[in-house]
């Protein structure tokens, strides 16, 4: 390990310590019991029985803390309360709850570690473990990072399983029996004389809970890891479920905003005669950046907000993409290295031997374009505020309106709602900021603020455009040595200034998917470098690794082909990880690698560990004389335990199609300072008659349950370069991919 390396790990834990207040006070306040947000309010007749679970005379409510974004958060967060409370499932409430820190999320710092997750060493036990505790201690509520499945495993089936077993003892209370007597059953217990009582019947204010509790045997699962239906699928599949976008209240009024499109650059002043003047326009009010009109419906906002002249101010980045580039590409500098987590063997000297090659690779710019546009509506009454909004940040959305608006956080409240989208543009607040401000402007109305499509694409944060340059040496048919810098802004850096946090040490997400891969390659480098700030950037789905992947599995085929080795084979002999061989030998055996495909046909191989899950994919394409048209793709994935086989099949193919249409057509690009795409026809998807079959297996293999909303999108883009690769001799080493080749 390199010297940085070890500073970096060290570095780290002192810090960790220093936050928490030492490892043995951080541990102590980890320990303490938590508060329980339901209690706050509650009625006669009603029990909040943990965090998550709420009885009144209607029925069971389940809290469902993590946001859904149609990854299906919200069923699967039901599920698992619902199994071991032993309710069903179709006739329960739910329900995002508050913000709290009773929901704080422990898995998805383990994220940020520079520890990969196949290490099981000591050190890195102990640091996840000390995530988990920060996660408490700092009330990390957050939805990201495929945490949901592998945070709430545990927790929410303790959670069900408490209440299960308050309720007995309530009812062995009421009846003067045993609680080891009774049983329960969809929602009521067992007396053993057949009678039975509701659990809504044994509701009270005041219920101790039980708090050692077993949890049942997976035999005796009515839901976990069957294939279930979604609780909001009817709503979706008849139009009628709510999204934050449907929402409407009496005395409604309409806002939309325009601010400067290039991105921090201000605004100097406008002009909104027009505007004011034009039909159902009832106030045109100064925001942070430029201007909000409020309106008696949406359209009219939007034709207004179109009359506004602005004198915008400057971007506060260099304004063409060429400069733009120019600047990641010289920060390959000892000044700008933010990492090496990974530096084994004699890299430098490795280079001078065998048959050495070198590339550059590069991908762009890619926005969230979600489906549903930012929107939030707002209510101020001069001291409490209501925010409807969907957010992955609930909790530090209240900090940020404390901090920015001076509203105490005990008067702030958000009410969670579905989304129609997001792959984690809604990590960010900065549309609810603006609709704060027009609140403050106006008390005692409910406004809805929505954003115009334009608005939306041209004021994302965007994933990091990268460069990547690589080195590696061949000898007697294997890979030696194997060298890869990356330059990217930082993305951690960038959000957390966006909530008044500092970042501390080094970006884990400029190498994510590179330098925590289980490849024994003798010799071995991943170095990070920051380039400065250019535009503001956020996570985007599966983060570092969603382009890193495309570089380390890209340069890694070009080794494979320079020594005249079969991928999956040479992949298979230098992974010293068993549950991800298992993966691949997966991989190889559902898409029948090594056989023919016949003329003008290739096939294309990916292997990532990314959120913990050992991910390989292998796409099949045909070079026909239009273009590349891509066939079929294979997944193999090891997640632990598969908690609803439906939602797993539909996330990991989505993954895969989210991949490979970015991959194909999509970038974000700068002229003047502002972004070129305006809307989804500069930012093309994936269409129907392109989509290739996608055949999944999961693995069930490991220790830990993982979640897989993200893990497939790393492996699909550089499958689909190697595969063209495959079948016309073209190394294509940056994304669009349609730069170089025709997609039919």
């Amino acid at each position: 390990m390199s010297r940085i390396g070890t500073i970096t790990r060290r570095t780290f834990m002192v810090g960790t310590a220093a936050i928490s207040g030492g490892i043995a006070l951080g541990f102590y306040a980890y320990k303490e019991p938590i508060d329980n947000p339901l209690l706050d309010g509650l009625g006669a007749g009603e029990a909040a029985i943990t965090p998550y679970v709420k009885i009144d005379q209607n029925g069971v409510t389940i809290i469902t803390p993590r946001a859904d974004s149609g990854q299906g958060a919200y069923s699967v967060q039901a599920a698992l309360v619902a199994e071991e409370l032993d309710v069903d499932l179709g006739a329960i409430t739910i329900d995002p709850g508050v913000p709290s820190a009773a929901y704080f999320n422990g898995k998805v710092i383990a994220e940020g570690l520079p520890f990969a997750s196949t290490d099981m060493g000591t050190l890195a036990k102990g640091a996840r473990s000390m995530g988990q505790v920060l996660g408490k201690i700092m009330g990390v509520q957050v939805t990201g990072g495929s945490s949901t499945v592998a945070d709430a495993y545990e927790k929410l089936r303790i959670a069900g399983a408490v209440a299960r077993e308050t309720l007995k003892q309530v009812a062995a209370d009421k009846t003067g029996l045993a609680a080891d007597v009774l049983r329960t059953q969809d929602g009521r217990v067992l007396l053993p004389d057949g009678t039975s009582i509701a659990y809504t019947a044994l509701a009270a204010s005041k219920v101790e809970p039980i708090s050692k509790v077993t949890l049942r045997d997976q035999s005796d699962w009515r839901y976990l890891t069957k294939s279930m239906q979604r609780i909001d699928m009817v709503q979706k599949s008849t139009g009628t479920l709510t999204y934050g976008i449907d929402l409407r209240f009496d005395g409604m009024v309409f806002a939309t905003v325009r601010t400067n499109p290039r991105l921090g650059g201000g605004v100097r002043g406008f002009d909104a005669i027009d505007a004011r003047a034009a039909r159902g326009v009832i106030d045109v009010i100064p925001v942070t950046g430029g201007a909000a009109v409020v309106a008696d419906n949406t359209w009219r906002a939007f034709r207004a907000a179109d009359m506004i002249e602005f004198d915008w101010g400057d971007a506060p980045y260099p304004h063409e993409q060429a400069d733009m580039w120019d600047t990641v590409s010289q920060s390959f500098t000892k000044a700008h290295q933010d990492s090496q987590f990974k530096d084994t063997g004699d890299v430098d000297a490795a280079l001078t031997t065998g048959e050495t090659l070198s590339a550059e690779y590069r991908i762009p710019y890619l926005g969230h374009a979600p489906l549903e546009p930012l929107n939030a509506v707002v209510k101020y009454d001069g001291t409490r505020l209501d925010v409807w909004t969907g957010t992955q940040i609930p909790l530090f959305m209240v900090g940020n309106i404390e901090r920015l608006h001076g509203i105490s956080a005990d008067n702030i409240h958000i009410q969670n709602q579905y989304m129609g989208g997001s792959f984690g543009r809604r990590l960010e607040d900065d549309y609810v900021q603006q609709a704060v401000e027009i609140a403050l402007s106006m008390p005692n109305v409910p406004i809805k603020m929505t954003w115009s499509r334009e608005e939306d694409m041209t004021h994302d944060f965007p994933r990091p455009m990268q460069i990547a340059r690589a080195s590696g040496a061949v000898e007697n048919g294997a890979v030696t040595a194997f060298d890869l810098a990356i330059a990217a802004a930082s993305t951690t850096a960038s959000q957390m200034s966006r909530i008044g946090q500092p970042a501390f040490g080094p970006d884990v997400a400029i190498v994510a998917g590179a330098w925590d891969q289980p490849l024994a390659i003798p010799n071995y480098r991943v170095t990070g470098y920051r380039a400065p700030a250019l535009v503001p950037v956020s996570s985007w789905r599966s983060v570092g690794a969603s382009g890193n992947a495309f570089f380390h599995n890209g340069f890694l085929d070009e080794l494979f082909h320079k020594a005249g080795a079969d991928p999956l084979e040479e992949l298979l002999r230098l992974c010293d990880h068993d549950l991800s061989r298992k993966v691949l030998q997966a991989v190889g055996e559902m898409s029948d690698w090594g056989t023919p495909l016949g003329a003008n046909r290739g096939r294309g191989i990916a292997f990532t560990v990314a959120f913990g899950v050992p991910t390989a994919e292998v796409v099949t394409v045909t070079n026909t004389p239009q273009g590349i048209k891509i066939d079929e793709v294979f997944v193999a994935a090891e997640v632990g335990k598969v908690i609803d086989p439906v939602n797993f099949q539909n996330q990991a193919e989505g993954g895969v199609i989210w991949a490979l249409g970015h991959a194909m057509n999509c970038e974000v690009t700068f002229a003047d300072g502002m972004a070129e795409q305006t809307n989804f026809h500069a930012y093309e998807a994936m269409r129907m008659y392109q989509t290739p079959k996608v055949t999944v297996r999961a693995l069930e293999n490991g220790p830990d349950v993982r979640g897989i909303g993200e893990p497939t999108v790393p492996p699909a883009a550089p499958a689909l370069a190697n595969a063209i690769y495959a079948a016309t001799g073209l190394r294509i080493r940056e994304m669009p991919m349609n730069k170089h080749i025709d997609f039919v």
